[in-house]
Parts: C-alpha cells; sequence; structure tokens
C-alpha cells in the first residue's frame, strides 16, 4: 500500500556521511522525525567515535541556523519505515549491500529512493526486491541548505510512488523537486560538468586568472541565471545570438561549441524566443511586458541583496 507524503512522519537516511547528514536535517529542521543509520562495519570504539562525530557535525550545522535566527535553541534538538533515503558511497557493491540489508528490513510497501549522484535508476532496480518502489533522488551539497533535488524514475517506477510520495514529501519540507530521465549526470551535474571544465581550460588557456573568472561566474554569468534559467534566458535575447555565436566559438575554439540541433531547428522554424511568441517556452499567452518587468524586478532584488546594484549618480 502507497502511503501519501501527508502520512510520513519518520523518515530513514541510509549512509551516515556528508550527504545523509545533510538529508537528516533537511528532514528534521522541517519537524518530521529521523533516523540516521551508519551502515559500514565499524568495530565497537570506531563506532562510537564515528557516532559522536557525525551527530557533533549535525549539530554544528543547526547552531549555524541558530545564529541565522531560522530556528531557536530549543527546536535544534533533532527529534516502522515508511521512506528510506540510501546515501552509502558511490560504489555499487556498496549499493547493493545496503539494498540486500534494506529489502531484508523493511516492508514491502516501504519506498527506497537512492540519493546517488552516478548509477541510473534503471540499474539500481536490479539490486532491490519490488523495484517499482525505488526511485533516484539526486540531492545537491549541501543538502540540507540546497532546495533542488532531481528525481529520477524509469517506466517500472510506480507513479504514485513519484509523484504522491516523493515529489509531495519533498515539496512539504522546502525543497523543489524536478524530474528527468534516466540519464547519466542528470540535470545539474551534466550541466556544471561542462561549465568547470571550460573554467579549467581557460585557465589553462591563459585565458584569464583563476580569480577573475570566479569573479566573472559570481557577478556575471550565475547572476543572470539564478534568475532566468538557461532556456529561458535563450528565448529572452533570442536564438538566434546563441545561434551565431556557436558557430563562432565552434570556428575560433573548437566543435564542442556546435549548437545544439534544437537549436538550429528553433532557427529553421522561426522560434526565436520571446520576439516570435515562441522557443522553448510558448508565449502566446503571456503578457511579455509584465513578464519581463517582473524579472527585472527579481533580478534587481537580487543585486540589491548582493550590494551589487547600481547606484544613481554614483559618479558624482
Amino acid at each position: 500500500m502507497t502511503h501519501s507524503a501527508a502520512d510520513v512522519r519518520h523518515i530513514h537516511v541510509l549512509g551516515a556521511g556528508r550527504m545523509g547528514q545533510g538529508i537528516a536535517l533537511a528532514f528534521a529542521f522541517a519537524g518530521l522525525r529521523v533516523t540516521l543509520i551508519d551502515f559500514k562495519e565499524r568495530a565497537a570504539p570506531a563506532r562510537a567515535e564515528f557516532a559522536a562525530a557525525a551527530l557533533g557535525e549535525i549539530d554544528r550545522h543547526l547552531q549555524i541556523q541558530v545564529e541565522f535566527g531560522r530556528i531557536n535553541a530549543q527546536e535544534a534538538a533533532l527529534a516502522g519505515c515508511e521512506v528510506v533515503f540510501e546515501a552509502v558511497p558511490e560504489i555499487m557493491a556498496a549499493k547493493e549491500a545496503a539494498f540486500a540489508w534494506l529489502c531484508a528490513h523493511i516492508a514491502d510497501g516501504a519506498t527506497i529512493a537512492s540519493t546517488t549522484s552516478t548509477s541510473l535508476v534503471t540499474e539500481l532496480q536490479n539490486a532491490v526486491t519490488h523495484p517499482q518502489r525505488l526511485v533516484n533522488a539526486h540531492w545537491l551539497n549541501p543538502a540540507h541548505v540546497m532546495p533542488l533535488v532531481e528525481i529520477s524514475r524509469s517506466g517500472t517506477t510506480d507513479e504514485a510512488v513519484v509523484v504522491r510520495l516523493i515529489k509531495e514529501l519533498l515539496r512539504g519540507v522546502g525543497k523543489v523537486p524536478v524530474e528527468c530521465a534516466p540519464s547519466a549526470g542528470y540535470i545539474v551535474p551534466r550541466l556544471q560538468a561542462l561549465v568547470m571544465n571550460e573554467a579549467a581550460r581557460m585557465v589553462e588557456e591563459g585565458v584569464a586568472s583563476a580569480h577573475d573568472i570566479d569573479t566573472a561566474v559570481r557577478t556575471g554569468f550565475g547572476l543572470r541565471f539564478s534568475v532566468l534559467g538557461l532556456l529561458e534566458f535563450i528565448d529572452w535575447g533570442g536564438c538566434d545570438i546563441l545561434y551565431y555565436a556557436s558557430h563562432y566559438l565552434a570556428k575560433e575554439i573548437g566543435q564542442r561549441f556546435e549548437p545544439a540541433g534544437i537549436v538550429s531547428r528553433h532557427m529553421e522554424e522561426g522560434r526565436d524566443g520571446i520576439r516570435d511568441g515562441k522557443g522553448f517556452y510558448d508565449y502566446a499567452d503571456v503578457e511579455v511586458p509584465a513578464y519581463v518587468k517582473r524579472r527585472l524586478g527579481e533580478f534587481g532584488q537580487l543585486l540589491e541583496h548582493l550590494g551589487l546594484a547600481p547606484r544613481y549618480n554614483s559618479a558624482a
């Protein structure tokens, strides 16, 4: 029987490392009871030492939230398994052992969410009984702070597990779940691998220093994409800008900058973005001036918060 997210009051996290601790904190912060399980074999003294260190690290992060004013000191205490988040090391043998242990100890209807960033749900389902109950739920570090959780399922995964349980449960603790196909890299790791490698190449080629590249990211690249998503940004500026810039960069730097097939097709089909009323998004029913004003307002608020907003008459 599948539970609804509202019924879930006790979360189990298998794996007590940094990611497991962060996930435990996220749910505990939201008021749910959490059991954090250290799956690694340890001698009794080492186990006690690890438990003390893990609890100390959790307490340290809770005290930071107290200092930030998000909780008070009284709320900082951490309060049959329905949902278990697996967070053991990224080694298939370790995950298979963890799943075998889990499946021997939890009910058939309990949901298993693997937090792996390198294995696909289609692979992991081979290691569990009742594979329809397993999903990937990839959290970003630090898990108790970052809102995003990437959900990936296979054709075998029970729809109710994904929609009514995992997504609702995550939204209930302030997370933002997105869904993607079982594809290597999910969304964020795939994007950031490309960008980080390109930044490293620029240092290697002497284009700019590491400091100047990171400053450019913090005060330019990153700021824009925290308000406008990448595909929304293509529509905002016009697909033609990306198309021609990509061809230029491919000629000057390398084929890795060739435009994606869908970008070329959008050019052929007249899907240039906002100005054509269609691109990656459909703007037929969007009041574009109001939409643009709203996004610019959000961007302005972010700049103000960071102390980066331009100041009127600042050169006087």
